[in-house]
């Protein structure tokens, strides 16, 4: 779906181009936008790859074991199946533990075998509460770091980079929040709780 869209985007472009004799912006813009792209993503790697090695040093510390610790309890009324069933309870934790402390990166695999473990002797393809409250706290969750973010603010050349860790905190806890009440009420009204 988003490919058609993008393709579309493009042909509108093109014909727009073509219709206002502005296809020489339209070449620089592309050209422009593909430099950019390219130096974006080198700079996003070196400041990934620092807060990826900060974040195995503190997984050989063991401190996203302690946090995982300190998660379950909460965790357990989040994802009650999960925890009653024993399914797919430690990669939730796991991937809870890495959207907090900014890996998005490296929650999505575990994300995945989360998935997997709770659909597990399931012949439904349709997806329990525990696993869109998962998909949503994938998309919304309290992050402690936001590493993502600072990266693209630093490859961007912004003045201020760490000012906004704060604010972050105030709208991803916000967000984290309704997130799991919204997904705990549908999931009482389809009677998935």
């Amino acid at each position: 779906m988003i490919g058609k869209c993008f393709g579309i985007l493009c042909i509108i472009s093109v014909i727009f181009a073509i219709f206002t004799g502005n296809l020489q912006g339209l070449n620089d813009g592309i050209l422009e936008g593909a430099s950019k792209s390219v130096t974006t993503v080198i700079s996003l790697i070196g400041i990934m790859t620092f807060w990826n090695g900060v974040m195995q040093v503190l997984m050989d510390a063991g401190i996203i074991n302690k946090l995982s610790k300190l998660l379950k309890p909460i965790l357990k009324f989040v994802f009650p199946r999960a925890f009653k069933e024993n399914k797919g309870a430690n990669e939730i934790t796991a991937c809870i533990s890495a959207n907090i402390l900014g890996l998005s990166n490296a929650s999505t695999p575990l994300a995945l075998n989360a998935i997997e473990k709770l659909n597990e002797d399931r012949d439904s393809d349709k997806a329990t509460n525990d696993m869109i409250t998962l998909a949503v706290l994938g998309c919304a969750c309290f992050s402690l770091i936001p590493t993502t973010v600072i990266a693209i603010r630093i490859a961007q050349g912004a003045s201020i980079t760490y000012e906004i860790i704060i604010p972050v905190w105030v709208v991803s806890g916000i967000c984290m929040l309704l997130g799991i009440i919204l997904s705990r009420i549908i999931g009482k009204i389809s009677g998935d709780c």
